[in-house]
């Protein structure tokens, strides 16, 4: 879509089950044809934003508005959005071309011109050799597919994706996020799309929000959100592994962490004697000086190692590009560069600048 539509906004959305508080004051902004992640664990909040979207859930306070429009309870037939669920939900019984063309059926569009819109929107996930075929005789890969195109057909002015990916084998995941990337460009429509995997979330999203219980924890770009987490509940959820968090003192610009110093470049905030002190696994590395660490596990993971230790009993990942030998039990010692160390305030567990 070229006309700038497909602008959603949400305001203190709020949604109950029962005694279950899934969103807790949600607020919102997705800007026209961007690709935008909602990224969380299972019960985080992230499905049922997107259902609220779609307008299969209606909040028990709050607005949403699409381009300016008061939508919060408007009907999904009202609303001008596709989605596409876990499980596909294609009708067995129909063709890849029934299947496709179901939308516009129900729309009232010419019966001539449908197979012609069906094969146009098949072409875009590449299916349309598959046209005759039913779903039963397709591989979990072209379901998606096929799923995928029933969704565009229409060309709606959004366009919800909730877990589309996780029903397929790994390798097929890869494949399937790049041609995902590739269709929303060819579309030019306003995408939100649901995960728990991260690593998808950080390939495929221009923005992302992170959700846990029910919360939305940051907001941003993915560099923003691995590079520069804002509280220690994002630092411990993103990342494979996620970052390190070890208590230490904080004195005369640098950091005490078991008795050894760490240098650390200026904070433009104040910072309390009391810190968090993050670091990602891949910015430690195993030196002749630094900080005693005991080691409880390697593992080897195939282009990398995965070294699991203690710093007096905090767990501490340190990840190495090379293989070496480690004896697990072994004592070593940690180096970090002050550059790539994250300082959080343990009360308002917020980072510090």
């Amino acid at each position: 879509m070229s006309d700038g539509k497909g602008r959603v906004t949400l305001r203190g959305i709020d949604k109950h089950f029962g005694a279950f508080h899934a969103l807790k004051g949600i607020d919102l902004d997705i800007a026209p044809q961007e690709f935008f992640a909602l990224l969380g664990p299972s019960g985080s909040g992230k499905s049922t934003t997107l259902r609220v979207i779609a307008g299969l859930e209606t909040p028990d306070a709050g607005t949403m508005t699409v381009d300016g429009v008061d939508v919060t309870y408007a009907e999904p037939g009202e609303r001008n959005v596709a989605m596409v669920f876990q499980n596909y939900a294609l009708y067995p019984h129909m063709t890849v071309e029934q299947n496709i063309g179901f939308p516009l059926r129900m729309d009232g569009v010419p019966k001539a011109r449908i197979p012609e819109l069906a094969r146009e929107a098949a072409s875009k996930v590449k299916i349309d050799h598959l046209m005759q075929r039913r779903p039963g005789q397709l591989s979990g890969g072209q379901q998606q597919r096929c799923a995928l195109a029933r969704a565009i057909v229409r060309k709606p002015r959004l366009f919800l994706l909730d877990e589309p990916l996780s029903n397929l084998d790994a390798q097929l995941r890869l494949e399937t996020r790049v041609e995902l990337k590739r269709l929303h460009r060819s579309l030019d429509v306003t995408t939100i799309y649901v995960t728990h995997d991260q690593e998808e979330a950080m390939t495929i999203a221009d923005r992302m929000a992170v959700f846990l219980d029910g919360d939305i924890v940051q907001v941003g770009t993915p560099d923003d959100v691995f590079n520069r987490p804002d509280n220690l509940a994002v630092a411990a959820f993103i990342g494979s592994p996620p970052m390190n968090l070890l208590p230490a003192r904080f004195e005369d610009g640098a950091a005490i962490i078991a008795g050894e110093r760490l240098a650390l470049p200026p904070r433009s905030a104040p910072v309390p004697a009391e810190v968090v002190l993050g670091i990602r696994p891949s910015h430690v590395r195993i030196a002749d000086t630094g900080i005693p660490a005991k080691v409880v596990l390697s593992e080897n993971l195939g282009e990398s190692m995965l070294i699991n230790a203690e710093v007096e009993g905090v767990p501490v990942k340190v990840r190495l590009s090379e293989m070496r030998p480690i004896a697990e039990g072994a004592t070593i010692r940690l180096a970090f560069d002050g550059g790539h160390v994250h300082l959080f305030d343990p009360q308002t567990r917020r980072r510090i600048a």
